[in-house]
């Protein structure tokens, strides 16, 4: 039913990522998919990194061990956006068309009054790619 299960991380955040990313590893176990984890970032110096290289290295490592724990086949893409606030939605969109996923496992956090007046990152995914968004409270 699934064969790639792309999950957005923010490795500021890997703390609240828990559930998620066990769900996505027992949703790859049953159909056999890779795992990609995809994490956004801008080329500008950061607290993951002073540049996308050492963002890089750090969700590599993060993959890594998310694969060697669970026991499922991973990878890991970073994404360059000229600034990840305002462009986060369009590039998580365009990363599931380029790598040919075809589930999306992301965390969230319970529903509060500034939901209702911006739309959440699964919502955008969802509305704006073709493939299935699985939403994960944390």
């Amino acid at each position: 039913m699934f064969n790639k299960i792309m999950v957005p991380v923010d490795l500021a955040h890997v703390d609240k990522l828990t559930r998620a990313l066990k769900t996505t590893a027992d949703i790859a176990k049953l159909y056999n998919a890779s795992v990609v984890y995809v994490g956004v970032t801008s080329s500008l110096p950061g607290a993951l990194g002073h540049n996308p290289k050492e963002f890089e290295a750090k969700l590599k490592a993060f993959a890594e061990k998310q694969s060697a724990s669970h026991g499922v086949t991973s990878e890991c893409r970073t994404v360059i956006s000229h600034d990840p606030s305002v462009d986060l939605d369009r590039s998580l969109a365009r990363t599931v068309s380029e790598l040919g996923c075809d589930l999306v496992v992301m965390a969230t956090h319970v529903p509060n009054l500034a939901d209702h007046f911006m739309h959440s990152h699964g919502g955008q995914l969802a509305t704006h790619t073709d493939v299935s968004v699985f939403l994960i409270r944390g």
